[in-house]
């Protein structure tokens, strides 16, 4: 089927909402926002999905993707984050840089390229921002995360993920002294704005709950998508 880069681009934020939101139902709202444009621009191309029956979709409802739009969704997330990996890892692109160049690469239809990728980068699990990479079959390892938001005063815990890929965050997040794995102290947070004060690497931090919403974690004695092993652990 052949599809212009717009309407991949709609299938692939679906998926995208859909994990980050826990529900295979996604609001049109939630779209809109995610793609940054209107609404109505929204319903507009969920009418054309629709007719290739790639979502299942009635005006003011819910939208869920069908088998069809969920297995292209999942083949475009997996090139987007490889090609996010090969360029990380072999271009030395920064993290903060990745994401706007495999936009236009995810878009490449060989199957064969993606395939020797996937081998010449030895199978990679997660990309460059925490994100799992769907395998071959479009399997993805599942992640017992929360945000950092959802973390209680005095507790710790590891990042292991980012939910905003945006050049501006990105670069925010290491202004702030963060990275994968580093793990996280809440010493406070202010009850009027729910401003929190952290700890990482002995460097305190003030950020806001719109920072905080944008960055998963998991328990300290977590790994990430496996189950912790501490029986009082709340992200499982």
């Amino acid at each position: 089927m052949q599809l212009s880069y717009t309407e991949e681009n709609y299938l692939k934020a679906l998926l995208k909402v859909s994990f980050d939101s826990g529900s295979e139902a996604v609001g049109t709202n939630e779209l809109a926002i995610s793609l940054m444009v209107k609404p109505a621009t929204v319903n507009d191309m969920l009418k054309k999905l629709k007719e290739k029956g790639l979502v299942d979709y009635e005006k003011y409802g819910k939208i869920t993707l069908s088998a069809d739009g969920k297995k292209i969704a999942t083949y475009i997330i997996r090139k987007h984050r490889l090609w996010e990996t090969f360029l990380y890892e072999k271009l030395e692109f920064s993290w903060d840089e990745v994401h706007d160049v495999a936009e236009q690469l995810e878009h490449i239809h060989s199957q064969k390229l993606v395939d020797k990728l996937d081998k010449f980068l030895d199978f990679p699990e997660y990309d460059p921002h925490g994100d799992p990479i769907p395998n071959r079959l479009g399997e993805l390892k599942v992640q017992f995360k929360k945000t950092l938001s959802e973390v209680a005063v005095g507790n710790s815990c590891k990042m292991v993920a980012v939910k905003d890929n945006s050049s501006s965050f990105l670069q925010y997040v290491v202004q702030v002294g963060l990275g994968l794995n580093n793990e996280i102290n809440v010493l406070s947070k202010q009850e009027y704005d729910a401003i929190l004060v952290i700890e990482v690497n002995g460097q305190r931090s003030s950020v806001s709950q719109k920072f905080a919403d944008n960055i998963f974690v998991v328990c300290q004695h977590c790994e990430a998508g496996k189950l912790c092993p501490n029986e009082r652990c709340t992200f499982t």
